[in-house]
């Protein structure tokens, strides 16, 4: 993931500890452009039901409305949304109770800012996966479904043969693409054609100049890759 605020996940901070969570939040804003945070269960409650997170950081213990009972209230509704459950200790009995809640993980504090910020990073991989649309910059949107590319909820325009490249880049984005496979891809009706490197390079060109400058990368002998976000 780049250093760019990830803007398609929201996530609701549970803790009573003041100094913990306002360092929580200081910490996770850096990487995340959407972060709230309250301070006992019941907030926690309302919050969710406000802003229906895609990502619930609940300490165990909490006033008003401890971290299980929350989960428990929210499960009943909703088994989607990941959440991660924090405790100062190693609680067996309340953590056995915690598993059929379909958690994500429990981390036992002090909680590790990088390994924190790492398991945040794969759950976001995951609920991106899951997703029909794929987030490809700031207002930059790909719909799997329909195939087609948005920038701030307008279409952009894209002739089929774009559509067919820009799939096969955005599904394997991150990794290399042949050129070959590009031009086995853009002409997949016509396998008797002879293969052009001129005919890529078009391809890839018209693309650039609907993208974001630098999102689509040569790959000096092989190809070209579609960087994440």
């Amino acid at each position: 993931m780049s250093h760019t605020k990830i803007e398609d996940i929201t996530i609701l901070i549970a803790e009573d500890e003041k100094k913990l969570l306002d360092s929580m939040v200081e910490y996770l804003q850096i990487f995340f452009a959407h972060v709230y945070a309250v301070e006992d269960g019941e907030s926690a409650y309302v919050e969710y039901n406000r802003l229906r997170p895609d990502i619930i950081i609940a300490d165990i213990h909490m006033p008003h409305l401890d971290g299980l009972s929350l989960i428990r209230k929210i499960r009943c509704q909703d088994k989607q949304t990941r959440i991660i459950i924090t405790t100062a200790h190693s609680d067996k009995e309340k953590l056995l109770d915690a598993i059929e809640l379909n958690l994500v993980k429990y981390l036992i504090k002090p909680v590790q800012s990088d390994k924190l910020k790492q398991l945040l990073f794969n759950v976001v991989e995951e609920i991106r996966a899951q997703r029909s649309t794929i987030v490809l910059g700031k207002g930059l949107f790909w719909d799997k479904e329909e195939q087609r590319l948005l920038q701030d909820s307008k279409e952009i325009n894209l002739n089929p043969s774009e559509r067919k490249v820009l799939s096969l880049l955005i599904d394997k984005r991150g990794r290399s693409v042949s050129a070959i496979d590009i031009f086995n891809t853009l002409y997949e009706d016509q396998p008797e054609r002879d293969y052009s490197s001129h005919a890529v390079t078009s391809l890839i060109k018209q693309l650039r100049q609907k993208l974001p400058e630098g999102i689509i990368k040569n790959v000096y002998g092989v190809g070209y890759i579609f960087l994440k976000k």
